[in-house]
């Protein structure tokens, strides 16, 4: 039931057919990259040739994926449909305030209402309305749900309000873990999905960015206490994209999928201590990833259970 719990067994992609690195979101993104000088047709074609292998290779080791078209040149980072919504169990979802105004249009109602013909929805819960305030939370990028322990863990950034997380794990039942954090530069890292990774058995976790060894002895113990082998990453392995993989349930069992790029960071200890619970399937996704996201973000989880 746990395996269920942690790592779905289906999710929600989205092909851009204008793609781009995102320049309004570049300022706090350490990660984004300028895009090669190239066409801009042809860029945009290596962006969705990268999307459909993740999409085929996901179902080709049994998870179920549920494919949406972006046509429009409004919103550059729809790649990353984690960010605006994320589905639990007992049939709710909840819907993000995002900090770019180009990333609010991300949002649609034929993924919510797709959802709720496909799965069982009970509830929808909108925090959308309070970007008119200035509050962000940027869904499952600025919060690492440990959905077997009811754990929310955040790293401080300004995509990380304190005001909807509190609310979101209110009416979600999640106790925050909120941490510091700084890149080398001292900036705060922009989403919490490139630090930490939670599997069922295992989390990666870069503690050299974290600022307060108390809360960092605290987290790397909690995890622990939760059956887990915490496996330390570098800063420059954060920066291949290392933590930012996803365990899925597929139809042999669970794995774990992330780029090429980042498993290629993967010393050989580390990659024992991940394949020792789910084998990792790496896809190249090297276009995706100058937009500052990698796998983990592409891919909008289903906890929800079937119709």
């Amino acid at each position: 039931m746990r395996t269920q719990i942690q790592a779905p067994s289906a999710v929600v992609m989205v092909r851009p057919h204008h793609f781009t690195p995102n320049p309004e979101t570049a300022a706090d993104n350490a990660f984004q990259l300028p895009r090669p000088e190239i066409n801009a047709e042809a860029f945009e074609a290596r962006a969705l040739r990268e999307v459909d292998a993740v999409a085929r290779t996901l179902m080709e080791h049994g998870v179920r994926v549920h494919v949406f078209d972006d046509l429009t040149r409004d919103t550059p980072d729809s790649v990353f449909p984690n960010n605006w919504f994320s589905t639990h169990q007992g049939g709710r979802i909840a819907m993000y305030p995002m900090a770019a105004p180009s990333r609010r249009g991300e949002r649609r109602s034929d993924v919510i209402e797709m959802l709720k013909r496909e799965y069982r929805v009970q509830e929808v819960i909108d925090y959308s309305g309070l970007e008119a305030d200035g509050l962000f939370l940027e869904g499952t990028g600025a919060m690492i749900l440990d959905h077997a322990e009811r754990v929310a863990y955040v790293g401080a950034s300004t995509r990380a309000d304190p005001i909807i997380l509190e609310r979101f794990c209110t009416h979600f039942g999640f106790e925050p873990m909120v941490f510091e954090n700084r890149d080398p530069a001292g900036h705060p890292i922009y989403h919490t999905n490139v630090i930490l990774s939670i599997g069922t058995e295992f989390a990666l976790l870069c503690t050299e960015v974290m600022t307060g060894a108390k809360r960092r002895d605290e987290i790397v113990a909690r995890l622990r206490d939760a059956g887990r082998d915490v496996i330390d990453i570098s800063w420059q392995q954060v920066t291949e994209f290392a933590g930012n993989g996803m365990e899925l349930t597929g139809s042999a069992g669970r794995f774990y999928a992330c780029s090429a790029r980042s498993a290629a960071s993967y010393t050989p200890e580390q990659r024992e201590r991940i394949e020792a619970s789910a084998p990792i399937v790496a896809i190249d996704v090297p276009t995706i990833e100058l937009a500052g996201g990698s796998v983990r973000c592409m891919l909008a989880g289903i906890h929800l259970s079937r119709r």
